[in-house]
């Protein structure tokens, strides 16, 4: 249920539709596989290899808790900003929940 393919990411974001919140950039378009798929981009912004895979597990927790389950089928990828390194998991949450809702 993962988007793996940089083509698939790229077109997601090109021809998706897209949302802005503080800390996350989200691009999804509607998906004729039945399910939902996720790509999830945590850019380097001069951080350690630990404080991204840091980064990473934690957005992964919080779509496969709480965001999985609203999704319908849509490709959605997400793109961590520079200030996403600083954010607590609740704000992440409440970002990530808010903007799922709005989607389906």
């Amino acid at each position: 249920m993962r988007i793996t393919r940089g083509s698939e990411l790229t077109a997601c974001w090109d021809a998706g539709r897209r949302r802005r919140t503080p800390h996350l950039d989200l691009a999804w378009r509607h998906s004729s596989l039945g399910h939902a798929r996720l790509g999830l981009i945590v850019p380097r912004h001069q951080s350690s290899a630990a404080r991204r895979n840091r980064l990473r597990r934690r957005l992964r927790e919080i779509l496969r808790r709480d965001v999985l389950r609203k999704l319908q089928s849509v490709d959605l990828v997400i793109r961590a900003k520079r200030s996403a390194y600083t954010a607590s998991v609740a704000v992440l949450r409440a970002e990530l929940t808010g903007v799922v809702e709005t989607l389906t």
